[in-house]
């Protein structure tokens, strides 16, 4: 029996992996340690606490609390520390920016110094393909666990200051880390200020999808349960210090993934209006995630075809679960100047 420490359980990615660890692994204990802010739902893990609740244990707290952290991993030893707590919508980090670097950058520092005092075994930090910047719309250009830092926002400027913190850890204190580097997610349980479920929910409600001008931009996405599946292979058979990229190759630009959702509903294109882009709007993220393939033996399972269609359909039968959401979503993405 093993034990993972999983920070940010309760929001979108956090859930879908606690989800996926307590089935795939039947006999380990899952702590979900989570601050529950606005993103954080425990409505994602319901049915989850009620069924596995031998193996699984809710705690509320921030990162950025040592001694609770610490208190924890002196009392439960966890084997694994897997850190999904992060603020994470670029909108609300170009209207909020401090509170992204004080959750992102000096929160994972914190998380960092407990495990490093704890003396455990291994943390492992989630990070994202933005820290890497943009690439051309017109380029073949792709990002490598080697290219270089050049963050544009808040949002990614944060995440970059945490992925070298993590990594200073590493190689200063000898702290046993991995991190990976995930391309844009979609599925089940994502907070509705996401592009997906955004643009869905918007038009079950009659309204139209606001589309940036740039609508041409492009994002490479995988399905969560396709990254759960490569944490879990990180966890079992990554290399101690490794950067690991996660994505499917799979690009799709927002004009396409909003005509998608048209079809799916049966609209036209009158449901598509165009606002200005919001600041530091990126154009084109792309993965090479030849190394977590030839050295871990990852392929994503779920094609975007099914995934697109099974996410959509979730939504739609889920009014329950969005709505009370609906009332937390802070940023107009139609008013940028």
């Amino acid at each position: 029996m093993s034990t993972i420490f999983v920070t940010g359980g309760a929001g979108f990615i956090g859930s879908n992996f606690i989800r996926y660890w307590l089935e795939s692994h039947p006999d380990d204990f899952v702590i979900n340690y989570d601050l529950l802010t606005y993103a954080g739902n425990l409505a994602n893990l319901e049915d989850v606490a009620q069924q596995h609740s031998e193996r699984y244990l809710f705690v509320r707290g921030d990162i950025s609390n040592y001694q609770l952290a610490r208190h924890l991993f002196d009392r439960f030893h966890p084997d694994w520390v897997v850190n999904f707590a992060a603020e994470s919508h670029n909108s609300r980090a170009v209207v909020n920016p401090e509170i992204f670097f004080q959750t992102n950058v000096l929160g994972t520092q914190r998380l960092l110094q407990a495990a490093r005092d704890a003396g455990l075994p291994r943390f492992h930090h989630i990070s994202t393909c933005e820290v890497y910047g943009d690439l051309a719309l017109d380029s073949d250009e792709r990002f490598y666990e080697t290219s270089p830092y050049r963050p544009r926002t808040p949002y990614n400027a944060s995440k970059a200051a945490a992925d070298m913190a993590v990594r200073a850890y590493h190689e200063t204190f000898g702290l046993p880390v991995t991190i990976s580097n995930c391309a844009n997610n979609y599925g089940p349980y994502q907070f509705p200020e996401k592009l997906i479920p955004y643009f869905t929910i918007r038009l079950m409600q009659g309204q139209k999808m606001p589309l940036y001008k740039s609508s041409l931009n492009r994002r490479e996405w995988i399905h969560v349960l396709d990254h759960c599946q490569a944490i879990e292979l990180i966890l079992l058979k990554g290399q101690i210090g490794e950067t690991y990229n996660v994505g499917t190759g799979l690009e799709l630009d927002v004009e396409t993934v909003a005509d998608l959702l048209l079809e799916a509903f049966g609209l036209d294109a009158s449901y598509k209006s165009y606002v200005e882009d919001r600041p530091g709007h990126d154009r084109r993220y792309l993965l090479d995630a030849t190394k977590i393939r030839t050295q871990l033996g990852w392929q994503p399972q779920i094609d975007f075809q099914s995934g697109f269609k099974e996410t959509v359909a979730w939504y739609w039968q889920r009014p329950d679960w969005w709505q009370p959401l609906l009332k937390k979503l802070a940023v107009d993405e139609s008013a940028w100047k």
